[in-house]
């Protein structure tokens, strides 16, 4: 057996049934997520899949875990039946995180935020993580109210969008909602200014790379396709 090793700060937010310690038994941080949360490690079907070994043939590891996030490093059998390692980053909650694109008599109404990983300030809709208890598009309309001051007047589902499916395992629901005004500030630490602009301008600010948060992209082309941009 491996031996145990003191868990970093941030696995100590873990459940207490896990310990203060993991040793790469059943008994692990990742043992435990494999047990409480099995969606995470199960594989599709066919051939070309990545699996996921399991103990006792080896272990993988919880690097880190907060409120928000997980990281995970998987032990994996690659399809040409080699071990590799890869690493995943996870929402420590199970609700979905959800974005919502807000149409203002048909212009889209965007947020310029600071985004700590890409260092920059991004033109944006709106989004947040799940809350717990409240349904999707209710999550999307209370995003409304707290950062717009406003409500919707029609809620719009336009599907679900993977980020980057290489690292990221969450997917992001779209909404998009016609409100009827917004706010004069907007709200939140890392939002410093709310911009209004036609539909056709906001797709302009997508092809010439004003616009390049994936979301946000995402959420327009499926707003076009379903009709709902005038």
């Amino acid at each position: 057996m491996t031996p145990a090793v003191p868990l970093s700060h941030s696995l100590l937010t873990l459940p207490a049934e896990v310990g203060d310690l993991m040793d790469h038994t059943p008994e692990s941080a990742y043992a435990h997520l494999r047990d409480t949360r099995p969606t995470w490690f199960l594989s599709p079907p066919g051939d070309g899949t990545i699996g996921i070994r399991c103990w006792p043939m080896t272990e993988g590891q919880v690097l880190h875990r907060d409120e928000e996030r997980v990281v995970l490093e998987d032990p994996v059998v690659l399809p040409d039946g080699q071990h590799a390692r890869r690493l995943r980053l996870l929402t420590a909650r199970p609700e979905p995180p959800v974005a919502v694109l807000p149409l203002l008599d048909g212009d889209v109404v965007l947020v310029n935020r600071f985004r700590h990983a890409a260092r920059t300030w991004q033109w944006e809709i709106l989004r947040s993580a799940g809350a717990k208890g409240v349904a999707d598009a209710d999550n999307a309309a209370g995003q409304l109210k707290d950062q717009l001051g406003t409500s919707a007047s029609e809620m719009i589902g336009l599907g679900q969008v993977h980020l980057d499916p290489a690292i990221l395992a969450e997917a992001v629901l779209l909404y998009t909602a016609r409100i009827d005004a917004v706010d004069d500030l907007a709200h939140g630490p890392d939002i410093r200014r709310v911009r209004t602009v036609a539909f056709a301008e906001a797709e302009q600010m997508a092809l010439t790379g004003q616009i390049t948060d994936a979301v946000t992209i995402t959420a327009l082309f499926r707003a076009r396709l379903a009709g709902v941009s005038r």
